[in-house]
C-alpha cells in the first residue's frame, strides 16, 4: 500500500508566556511524560520533581542518565530568559554536584527565548561549568499544538592538545575518588597497547582529561575521559571517516567526527575484542602526530 503523499503546511509560532492554557506546569509535565523530548539522550529519566534546595527554593526537574552516570538540572522559564534564570540555574547545579559528587552534573537551562545577549555570558561560563542551553519553541497548526527543543549551546568537552596548556594536574586518585576507577581501568588496558607502539608513553593526569606522556614530553595525539560506565576516547587522526567505518563495523560506538579529530566510546570487552584495530588506530594516530 502506497504511503499517503505528505502536503506542506505551515505552523504559527506561539508565545506559551502569553497563553492562557499552556503554561510551565504543561511543558513541565509533558517532559516529566517524556523526557527524550529535551534532547539530552533517550535513556534519561526523571530522577525528581520540584526538588527542595537548601535555602535556595525548587528545582524544577533533577534527570538522571544511569548508563552514563550523568544527573541534568532543569530548570525551565518561559518568555526570554534573564539574569536571575541563569543564576538560578547555576546555584541549583553547584548545590547538587556537591551532595552527590560521585555523579556527573550538568546545569540545563529550557527558555522559549535564548538571546544573544545572554548565549554569550552563559558561553562564558561553559569553559568550567557544564551548561546546556535549550530553546523551545511551541508550534500550532489547526488544533493541534507541538513543542521543538533545541539546544542553542552544549557542553564543552576537551578534546585534545589544546587543552594542554591549561587544564590542572592531578593525580590518578582525583579520578578515583571521583567514582572512576572502572573506565580508568579500561585507560588501563589500552595504555598496554599503545606501550606496544610507543614503550615510552605514560599517562598525564589533568583534572578534565587523562592526557598522555612520552617520554618527558606532552603528546596528546589521544586523550582520555572517564566515565561512569564506559571510557571516552578522543584520537588525532587523518581520516576520521574512515576510521569511523572501521570501529563502527566492528560494534565500537563513535560519538563525533571532526576535522582530524575522532571520539569514541570504550568498554572492557571492546579492548579485549579488538584489539588489533585499535592497535592499528593507536599506531596511526601517533605517527600522523610526531
Amino acid at each position: 500500500m502506497a504511503s499517503p503523499t505528505l502536503q506542506y503546511a505551515k505552523a504559527d509560532v506561539i508565545s506559551l508566556k502569553e497563553h492562557p492554557q499552556f503554561d510551565e506546569t504543561w511543558v513541565k509535565n509533558l517532559i516529566i511524560a517524556d523526557a527524550s523530548i529535551l534532547g539530552l539522550g533517550d535513556d534519561v529519566v526523571v530522577k525528581d520533581i520540584e526538588r527542595i534546595q537548601p535555602k535556595a527554593g525548587r528545582l524544577d526537574l533533577l534527570l538522571h542518565d544511569d548508563d552514563q552516570g550523568i544527573r541534568y538540572e532543569v530548570e525551565i522559564m518561559l518568555g526570554e530568559v534573564d539574569a536571575s534564570h541563569i543564576i538560578r540555574t547555576l546555584e541549583y547545579w553547584d548545590i547538587e554536584r556537591k551532595r552527590y559528587p560521585l555523579y556527573e552534573h550538568r546545569a540545563v537551562l529550557v527558555a522559549e527565548k535564548v538571546t544573544g545577549r545572554f548565549l554569550n555570558v552563559i558561553g562564558l561560563f561553559n569553559s568550567a561549568i557544564p551548561v546546556i542551553a535549550i530553546q523551545v519553541t511551541a508550534l500550532a497548526l489547526g488544533n493541534q499544538i507541538t513543542l521543538q527543543f533545541t539546544k542553542v549551546l552544549d557542553v564543552i568537552e576537551p578534546g585534545g592538545e589544546e587543552e594542554e596548556t591549561v587544564a590542572p594536574t592531578v593525580d590518578r586518585k582525583y579520578w578515583v575518588d571521583r567514582g572512576y576507577e572502572k573506565s580508568l581501568s579500561i585507560a588501563d588496558q589500552c595504555l598496554s597497547i599503545l606501550k606496544e607502539v610507543v614503550p615510552s608513553v605514560a599517562f598525564k593526569y589533568n583534572q578534565q582529561f587523562v592526557g598522555l606522556m612520552v617520554g618527558s614530553a606532552v603528546h596528546n595525539f589521544m586523550v582520555f575521559i572517564p566515565k561512569k560506565q564506559f571510557l571516552s576516547m578522543h584520537a588525532r587522526i587523518d581520516d576520521p571517516p574512515k576510521w569511523k567505518g572501521l570501529l563502527e563495523e566492528k560494534g565500537v560506538f563513535v560519538t563525533a567526527i571532526r576535522e582530524a579529530k575522532i571520539r569514541f566510546r570504550l568498554t572492557a570487552q571492546d579492548v579485549v575484542d579488538k584489539k588489533d584495530l585499535l592497535k592499528e588506530l593507536f599506531e596511526a594516530s601517533y605517527k600522523e602526530n610526531l
